[in-house]
């Protein structure tokens, strides 16, 4: 019996046909590309670095010296030569007080260091007429004691009184702020007309010369610190990395953080730091035996969340696979874990991601 089929039926059927076909032949033109573009692929080997294990942790710079100036007195500000960022040297005047009461007080006391000493003058030259008087047998003993103790009291009143004035002169330049080294004005906090107290806040001077970077580091990392560490600084804009002239480790531990202050005093000169820059703590750590392994830069993909590289197996065929990436160090990154030394990773992602 004969079957018979539709025009379209048939015509489905051819193309169904040519589509297998051409698969066909895709495949094998494919299949025999595969193996030249992958022995063409560049490649290179994870390399194995030495074990010199080094932490980073954020710091910022300080001043060694740096100087709150208050005020010891109260008083009026009558004048403020400086402003913030001015030099200035030690001793050099930084604000006024109004010292009027101060100065008539300094005064009342000159004169009653004067009046004293008029009055020990007077018991002296009469302690010295009864001496001789006394001596010819002209006056008793009593009143020779007599003469000598209103002399001896003139002299006691006469050094009280010098006292009381040395300390009022003292009171009144408590009235004149002056600089207590040379530096760099930080912070003006007063201005003309504000009432200065014992204990507020005028003026931040500071001292360029004597920088340190502080840093905060957990205190399982301090106790991996070597004896003999040499920590190094580094600030964004300076090129390198700075060796310290001091560290100093504070043995207190932070009980809120657990973390240790690390200070590391800079070279005297470092141009363009002040105080508050942002900084980094290279801690080299003791007990870093384990090899590190590398590959290049160029080799690492990044799509979206995802960090891989391309590794080339004894096929010649390249696999992505994830990788958890380390530090950088220049043309080349650390490589946390996802390869093993001797690896080959594939220097051109795109090329490699092409071959199948």
């Amino acid at each position: 019996m004969r079957t018979l089929r539709s025009p379209r039926l048939a015509a489905a059927a051819a193309v169904t046909a040519v589509l297998v076909a051409a698969a066909v032949l895709a495949a094998g033109h494919r299949a025999a590309a595969s193996p030249a573009a992958a022995s063409s692929l560049a490649t290179a080997t994870v390399a194995s670095g030495g074990g010199t294990d080094q932490a980073a942790y954020d710091g910022v710079v300080e001043a060694v010296r740096q100087t709150v100036v208050a005020a010891q007195v109260a008083g009026a500000v009558v004048a403020l030569p400086v402003k913030a960022g001015d030099r200035v040297q030690a001793g050099q005047v930084l604000l006024r007080l109004d010292a009027r009461a101060a100065e008539q007080t300094a005064a009342a006391g000159d004169a009653q260091v004067r009046a004293a000493r008029a009055t020990q003058e007077a018991a002296t030259r009469e302690f010295e007429r009864q001496k001789q008087l006394f001596a010819k047998n002209y006056i008793s003993q009593a009143a020779l004691d007599r003469a000598e103790a209103q002399y001896k009291a003139a002299q006691a009143e006469a050094a009280a009184q010098l006292a009381n004035a040395g300390a009022a002169r003292t009171q009144s330049d408590f009235y004149v702020v002056r600089a207590p080294y040379s530096g760099v004005v930080a912070e003006v906090a007063v201005v003309l007309g504000d009432m200065a107290l014992p204990g507020r806040k005028l003026l931040t001077v500071y001292d360029p010369a004597a920088l340190r970077v502080t840093a905060s580091v957990p205190q399982t990392v301090a106790a991996r610190l070597a004896p003999d560490a040499q920590p190094q600084a580094e600030i964004p804009g300076t090129p390198g990395r700075i060796a310290p002239t001091h560290v100093q480790l504070l043995p207190t531990v932070d009980p809120a953080t657990h973390t240790q202050e690390l200070r590391l005093d800079l070279p005297a000169g470092q141009a363009g730091l002040t105080p508050g820059v942002f900084a980094r703590a290279w801690l080299p750590l003791a007990g870093a035996g384990e090899a590190r392994l590398f590959v290049p830069a160029a080799a690492v993909v990044r799509r979206a969340e995802l960090t891989a590289v391309y590794v080339v197996g004894d096929d010649g065929r390249p696999l992505l696979r994830q990788v958890r990436l380390g530090r950088a160090e220049g043309d080349r990154v650390e490589v946390l874990s996802g390869v093993s030394a001797g690896e080959r990773v594939a220097l051109d992602p795109q090329a490699a991601a092409r071959i199948r």
